[in-house]
């Protein structure tokens, strides 16, 4: 079975698309009663408050999925706040055509990370438009900062560790040999980082800001933190970790990791005498096994980004000219 227009019209195709699939899936206390908007308790601490749009294709990919992918990606950009995940809104374009099984796949996926990540979806949405069978999903999600967390690039100071928490690439890497019918085992690393994240914050280390290094890779995540912290970061290019096969690919292709987008990867600064403990922390998580120190924070006034090469030399990375693939998240 097909979407078609008349599952958007508003009438009984859209009452039985919400009723048979999207309810089945989400339903909770609060989308239950069908109100247009959700009233929820208010906090004691800070609200953090994202929004995002996910437009990948292909729609299922090996690690993932369109789902999931706009789950993790919306819990992650709070987290990298300090801000625990509460509440979730998705609204789904659906291009007349969509095959209704992979509908049903991709909220099944959806309301299971969801769930896995403790965030309640509470508002949602559906239009259907003419197309070629495509998904689209955008989200906001908010979450809370409790009192003591003071995470931002304003709080970076000179001497600081540059940490990140695993491979990079291999959601760029993924998405590509799957649009490009490369055969490999290269899977998506998209994830919630909530869990290694709320590890450093109860175990004390003094975090200074986080990022979660999506699109445009490591590369523009540090021009990011050294232009909005005036500070010049120094890495090196030999403790930058990269999955075997992931780097076999970007050689045969040309690309650089630097520059690859992640969905279960961030880049933690810490301070220099809480960089070793953090470092075992993240270690300890199932998906921060191979995470690294890669360099520090250097002196301030110079928003400048380095790396030393494996020969010795030294480069300037520069943000990402251009994009390195459409449709990637």
């Amino acid at each position: 079975m097909k979407i078609v227009m008349a599952h958007g019209s508003g009438g009984n195709a859209t009452r039985e698309l919400i009723k048979d699939l999207f309810h089945k899936y989400l339903a909770n206390d609060y989308l239950d009663k069908m109100e247009d908007s959700a009233i929820l308790p208010v906090s004691e601490y800070p609200l953090a408050m994202t929004t995002d749009s996910f437009v990948v294709t292909p729609l299922e990919f090996p690690g993932g999925d369109i789902g999931k992918l706009a789950v993790c990606g919306t819990v992650n950009d709070l987290w990298m706040a300090g801000a625990e995940p509460q509440y979730l809104t998705a609204g789904f374009i659906l291009e007349e055509g969509l095959d209704m099984d992979l509908l049903d796949r991709v909220v099944a996926s959806l309301s299971r990370t969801a769930k896995e990540a403790g965030i309640k979806i509470v508002a949602g949405d559906t239009k259907v438009v003419q197309g070629n069978g495509g998904l689209y999903i955008n989200t906001a999600g908010l979450g809370f900062r409790k009192s003591g967390r003071n995470i931002g690039t304003d709080v970076i100071r000179e001497g600081d560790a540059l940490i990140v928490s695993g491979d990079l690439g291999n959601h760029h890497a993924c998405i590509m040999s799957q649009r490009m019918e490369i055969i490999n085992s290269i899977q998506s690393d998209c994830a919630n980082l909530g869990p290694m994240v709320e590890d450093l914050l109860q175990a004390g280390i003094e975090v200074r800001a986080m990022r979660d290094i999506t699109r445009g890779g490591l590369g523009t995540v540090l021009n990011e933190i050294a232009e909005a912290s005036n500070h010049a970061v120094e890495i090196e290019e030999k403790r930058i970790p990269v999955d075997p096969e992931v780097k076999s690919f970007c050689d045969i292709l040309g690309l650089d990791p630097l520059y690859m987008a992640n969905e279960g990867k961030f880049l933690c600064i810490t301070a220099q005498e809480h960089a070793e403990r953090a470092l075992n922390i993240l270690k300890q998580n199932s998906l921060g096994t191979k995470a690294r120190l890669i360099g520090s924070v250097a002196e301030t006034g110079r928003p400048l980004v380095t790396v030393k090469t494996r020969l010795g030399g030294k480069r300037v990375i520069d943000v990402l000219y251009g994009e390195g693939l459409p449709r990637i998240c």
